[in-house]
């Protein structure tokens, strides 16, 4: 527990990293100081230490450290892993342990003309989007309601820096040519969180085609075969 009883992982967004005798997906802790320097340099709000903004905010982006890169659900700290489950746009609910089969970018993202999840393993969907985008930082804009359900806006943004390959729902191989340009996406969540604050249940809405149009403004769009 931090300052006034309070978990660390809604007081440090970085909390979870200085988690011992864990599990790391690549063997050791993820560096965020990148990220957290964007996030720094670029965020639209300011909220007060400890405000319930802020709590929202740290919890959540502990909560994708541990999804991304903590390879044993029982070392998620963030989450009630005896109730937890997690929904995009009405979908249906998906447990912590399809989340580390599948990995957090096929999870909220549906086959579409740019990508698709069933063609991309956990590893390789987060090569694939972090080469274009090497920092994806995230904030908490607004919180409309408090513990135990959470209801709030979020943006999540950076730059894309170097070429988008994926496959498609086509199962064609799509490029599209770094633009140098701005990645910059918002949506709503709703969670419901117990006595500890930890997620119990996370239902997320937003526009996941926001992201790739923004890729493809400028038409700049290959398609063909994969290469075997």
């Amino acid at each position: 527990m931090g300052d006034a009883g309070l978990p660390d992982y809604v007081l440090d967004a970085n909390a979870v990293t200085k988690d011992v005798d864990v599990k790391w997906r690549h063997g050791r802790a993820p560096d965020y100081s990148k990220t957290r320097k964007i996030w720094a340099e670029t965020k639209r709000a300011n909220h007060e230490a400890q405000s319930l903004p802020d709590l929202v905010e740290k919890l959540v982006k502990n909560w994708e450290i541990e999804a991304s890169y903590k390879v044993d659900l029982k070392d998620w700290r963030t989450v009630d892993t005896s109730n937890y489950v997690f929904s995009v746009n009405g979908g249906p609910p998906q447990t912590g342990e399809h989340m580390l089969q599948v990995g957090t970018y096929n999870a909220i993202i549906e086959p579409n003309e740019f990508y698709c999840p069933f063609h991309s393993s956990f590893d390789a969907s987060h090569k694939t989007f972090k080469r274009m985008m090497p920092t994806f930082a995230w904030e908490v804009l607004e919180v409309y309601s408090g513990p135990p359900q959470v209801s709030f806006r979020w943006r999540h943004w950076g730059t894309m820096n170097e070429d988008y390959v994926g496959v498609n729902d086509k199962g064609e191989k799509v490029t599209i040519k770094a633009h140098g340009g701005p990645i910059d996406i918002e949506g709503v969540a709703v969670a419901i969180v117990n006595d500890k604050l930890q997620l119990n249940k996370v239902e997320v809405f937003f526009d996941p085609m926001t992201m790739f149009r923004q890729m493809a403004e400028k038409g700049n769009v290959t398609k063909g075969k994969v290469e075997e």
